[in-house]
């Protein structure tokens, strides 16, 4: 197979953007990562508006991704093999690049490494942080100035027991480095073709599969950013010289989370007879693990409606939630066996299992036949209008 058409089934998933308008000024833009799931989508749009891409990663994963492009060998630990020995020769040889993109930053010592060394070859610092950075995820609205979480050992880099903690050094780190330079974007979930997380593909997934579908209480907010607007947000704010914080999140609107469930069943057939059960229910039985909604009033109620506004004057642009499900879906249906299967393995992704799904509908159904139903959804057929394809309730 040749190296163009290994790319191209890489590709798979990539938005086509063969028609996309050419930006009014090129920029020579510098990606730190860029062959994950993010980067891709990134990289993808910012070489069709015309931008010169170099990449700097460590050619572990999808290396052959986009083989017309400059790539730079390295790690970004320099405690690690060469570490950023590629960019220091690059930069000591003249090389300079309008703006560098980091979508890989997790530790702030390492961030720094890469900032430090950068400045003074690059004009705008972009990195990629997350609404985790916030100290209180409660409350509703949290806009870009609420306090952010702190670390009692900012030497430690336990990134999975100290991740929002550690994003905000990573960012305070980038904007040491490029004072007034910096563009830190903090999105929630991120999600669509190429998540090997299967965060938001359960919902389709697992609607296709058809019959009683757990789900959290329909008029719940929910809020997530489909990866190819977050993509183009991040080559916007370099075109324009966009500095300063965003909460990276949509829609513009309050989107709930009976929206996401018919969209995913319209995708996928109308299948699925979903079952909206009240939040403390399904957190009394332990099985509020179900992905891309947060429960209003729990120590996370907050992320189903953070401030988005500031971003939205900065250029966000939102599609649609049935464009968001059909790209996924469209993906998902096409990855291998073995990748679906992940999906399923409650064990590693806490998510409830069949049997432990089949018990909290026949408990909560159970519930509402004896009256005891309060605040869930009850939604028939009849009720919604023919045509709907499925009952909830």
């Amino acid at each position: 197979m040749s190296a163009e058409e290994w790319a191209r089934r890489l590709k798979r998933g990539l938005q086509d953007y063969t028609k996309v308008e050419k930006a009014a000024k090129p920029r020579s833009l510098l990606f730190l990562g860029g062959t994950g799931f993010l980067g891709p989508h990134t990289v993808q749009y910012a070489v069709a508006r015309g931008h010169t891409v170099t990449l700097f990663n460590r050619g572990n994963r999808n290396e052959a991704l986009f083989p017309e492009l400059e790539e730079l060998r390295g790690d970004r630990d320099p405690k690690v093999g060469d570490g950023l020995k590629s960019l220091e020769q690059a930069i000591a040889a003249g090389r300079k690049w309008d703006a560098v993109i980091d979508t890989s930053g997790y530790v702030p010592r390492i961030v720094s490494a890469a900032a430090e060394l950068l400045k003074p070859a690059t004009k705008q610092y972009v990195f990629v942080s997350s609404i985790s950075v916030y100290a209180d995820a409660r409350p509703s609205g949290i806009t870009e100035a609420a306090a952010v979480a702190t670390i009692a050992d900012p030497a430690n880099e336990d990134v999975g027991a100290n991740y929002g903690a550690l994003k905000a050094l990573c960012e305070q780190a980038a904007e040491k480095a490029f004072p007034g330079r910096t563009t830190n974007v903090r999105p929630g979930y991120i999600v669509g073709a190429k998540d090997a997380t299967n965060r938001f593909a359960y919902w389709p997934a697992r609607a296709a599969k058809g019959g009683k579908v757990l789900a959290p209480p329909r008029a719940d907010p929910i809020q997530f950013l489909d990866v190819r607007d977050l993509a183009e947000f991040l080559v916007h704010c370099t075109e324009n010289e966009t500095m300063g914080v965003f909460n990276a999140v949509g829609p513009d609107r309050v989107l709930t989370m009976g929206e996401l469930l018919d969209a995913c069943s319209a995708a996928t057939g109308n299948k699925a007879e979903f079952v909206c059960v009240d939040g403390d229910f399904l957190a009394a039985r332990e099985a509020n693990g179900l992905p891309i909604w947060t429960q209003p009033g729990s120590d996370f109620g907050g992320f189903g409606a953070i401030a988005n506004r500031k971003a939205i004057a900065a250029g966000l642009k939102f599609r649609s939630v049935n464009d968001t499900v059909q790209a996924t879906w469209d993906w998902w249906s096409g990855i291998s066996e073995a990748a679906k299967a992940a999906m399923w393995d409650s064990a590693r992704n806490g998510r409830p299992t069949p049997e432990q799904e089949a018990e909290v509908i026949a408990a909560w159904l159970a519930r509402a036949k004896d009256g005891g139903e309060k605040g869930g959804d009850k939604v028939g057929k009849d009720e919604r209008g023919a045509g709907s394809g499925r009952r909830e309730r």
